[in-house]
């Protein structure tokens, strides 16, 4: 089989690639990205790195002849710049689905998200993969993970030879993306090392904080099995337990401390306005209004199994936060203080 991915350079394109590498069925991987390594030495032999962005480049020749692509390219940053996110994700994702469909590409599975959910039920209960994903239109990343799912929906529709698959995973960690998720959601002035086991005496953390993990390798697991199989539609993927307050205090050695969310918001509108940090107070909104996720589908339709735990994913990435942490592509660099760190709260 040949797959291409496109965003194969970042935290999910990276496992994803080992986990494709790994499978005897797939011959060759085509990992697109704007970003690509210079050095090939240390990454998986199946694949070869070319630089596309899926906004202003052709695809057609890239996607041409392809078994499966998997789309995976997403921008998170920057937030004070919602057009420029839009057109990579939005615009970006259509481009992608016309290629497929103007190449016959047999498969698509495509990189949805927890945050595409509309917020959870009162009663807390799990929702399973038939929940709306209308997301909360005000987070830039929900409201685009949203209309992502439309277009999606009319693509199946009017391809219905492509076998179309969405994976909707928690949050996704690993320790070589230690680094550039501190700079995608804390930004360059919050060091690393803070998040080191007893670093911290206290945490500040929201009431009533309760929210879902899954290790980089688990989630490129359930793409693997995607591609190679035979299944159509909508998956959700996350580990158990999921976590809350006092699990995060217990991974970082520390004690929580209850804040009302109201205050926590206005810390980070605050700081974000005046770009101190790049996370908009939108994306809290929408952490704290999501619902957890069933993952029966994919344990039963996929036979996927979770090797490790929330707890230990959240481990991974703190350990590595700690260490300032890299992996071998352009956005998984490990930290250096420079203009390119600083453009992210741009």
């Amino acid at each position: 089989m040949r797959v291409v991915v496109t965003g194969a350079t970042g935290n999910v394109g990276t496992a994803v690639v080992r986990a494709l590498d790994a499978d005897e069925r797939i011959d060759e991987i085509v990992g697109l990205a704007r970003r690509v390594p210079g050095s090939t030495e240390d990454l998986p032999a199946k694949a070869r790195y070319v630089a596309a962005d899926v906004v202003d480049d052709d695809l057609s020749t890239h996607v041409d002849g392809a078994d499966a692509v998997i789309h995976l390219a997403w921008m998170i940053q920057p937030s004070h710049r919602p057009l420029v996110t839009w057109r990579a994700n939005v615009v970006g994702s259509q481009r992608v689905f016309e290629a497929v469909a103007a190449a016959r590409v047999p498969a698509l599975v495509h990189a949805s998200s927890i945050g595409a959910y509309s917020p959870g039920p009162a009663d807390g209960r799990p929702v399973d993969e038939s929940w709306p994903t209308h997301s909360l239109p005000t987070a830039s990343y929900g409201r685009e993970k949203a209309y992502v799912e439309r277009l999606l929906d009319v693509f199946e529709r009017d391809q219905p030879a492509c076998r179309v698959v969405r994976l909707r995973p928690a949050f996704i960690f690993q320790r070589p993306a230690a680094t550039e998720q501190r700079r995608l959601f804390l930004g360059p002035f919050v060091p690393g090392s803070l998040m080191g086991r007893g670093r911290l005496p206290v945490v500040p953390l929201p009431a009533r904080l309760h929210f879902q993990t899954v290790h980089a390798d688990d989630v490129a697991d359930a793409y693997r099995r995607a591609v190679v199989g035979d299944v159509r539609g909508a998956f959700n993927v996350a580990a158990d337990p999921p976590l809350g307050a006092d699990d995060l205090a217990e991974v970082l050695g520390t004690r929580p401390v209850e804040v009302p969310p109201r205050l926590v918001r206005a810390l980070a509108a605050a700081t974000w306005r005046l770009h101190l940090q790049p996370t908009e107070p939108e994306l809290l909104d929408l952490f704290l209004a999501l619902p957890t996720i069933d993952t029966d589908r994919a344990r039963r339709e996929l036979g996927w199994v979770q090797t490790r735990t929330a707890g230990a994913a959240l481990g991974e990435l703190t350990a590595g936060l700690s260490t300032g942490a890299g992996g071998p592509t352009p956005p998984l660099a490990a930290d250096r203080i420079d203009r390119r760190v600083r453009e992210v709260v741009q």
